[in-house]
């Protein structure tokens, strides 16, 4: 089984990179399944219904999210229904899941969305919680399991590797936009810190300069904006899974509308 994960889609810019190269990249590589982090793809803040169904018909077979999965009020009614997830350790009350199932001929993928606890809203233990959720997992005979995990401190992430090594197929971390090269693949499980933005590349984290460049100099908030004329990047990971395990896992890199290329691949531990 070989899955594309992009992380952090950021507005339009972000949905033209997939729509421009998504289907050559599935023939190219094999892929079997795609998952997005969509939580900025409706200009920078959630994600509308309307670009739900557009990333639909572009391949995308399941969405994940994270602080701003709520910021499209309209998207809510069919979080329930769309393969389009939420952090799990949001309370059950929210609408959603942060668990969804993906199908492969006779293989299931388990997709788990997570969310970390600095600078983040106030949610439960993510590490308590998806203890749990593996073992449950586990015990029902679920084997490829991958966990989005949506956190701004590195910390979170390399201690949740640290926590499911040999227990999960693949971690991806997603939320900071900038990518990290500290690929590898231990006991079975994959993990990267983040995977970086699908969007514009020639801003900060996706967005304009501006507001960001004036809140610096200033201290004044004011509202980010997504530039739809930019230099624009795609970046995910691709990895391959084999009865619960990875097997191989490696970066690709497309800038604007050049082929997308293998940019690095994870290091295995012996």
């Amino acid at each position: 089984m070989k899955i594309l994960y992009l992380a952090d889609v950021v507005g339009r810019p972000g949905r033209m990179m997939i729509k421009h190269h998504l289907k050559k990249i599935k023939e190219a590589y094999e892929i079997d399944l795609v998952i997005i982090n969509a939580e900025n793809a409706s200009h920078g803040f959630g994600i509308s219904i309307k670009n739900s169904k557009e990333l639909f018909a572009m391949g995308i077979d399941m969405m994940t999210g994270g602080n701003h999965s709520w910021d499209k009020k309209d998207i809510l009614p069919i979080m329930d229904s769309e393969p389009i997830l939420r952090p799990m350790n949001y309370p059950s009350s929210a609408p959603g899941s942060g668990v969804g199932y993906l199908t492969v001929g006779d293989e299931n993928l388990v997709v788990i969305n997570l969310m970390g606890h600095f600078t983040m809203p106030m949610v439960d233990n993510p590490f308590t919680m998806i203890v749990a959720e593996v073992e449950r997992l586990k015990e029902e005979g679920y084997e490829n399991i991958f966990i989005d995990m949506h956190a701004e401190a590195t910390s979170e992430k390399r201690a949740l590797m640290a926590m499911l090594k040999g227990k999960v197929s693949a971690i991806c971390g997603s939320h900071t936009h900038i990518g990290t090269d500290d690929m590898e693949i231990d006991e079975g499980t994959f993990y990267v810190t983040d995977v970086g933005l699908t969007g514009c590349r020639d801003g900060v984290i996706g967005m304009s300069k501006k507001e960001p460049m004036a809140r610096f100099l200033t201290s004044i908030s004011s509202k980010f904006d997504v530039p739809n004329s930019c230099k624009k990047i795609l970046q995910g990971m691709i990895f391959e899974l084999e009865e619960g395990k990875c097997i191989d896992a490696f970066k690709i890199k497309a800038y604007d509308y050049e082929e997308a290329e293998v940019s690095q691949r994870a290091y295995i531990e012996q």
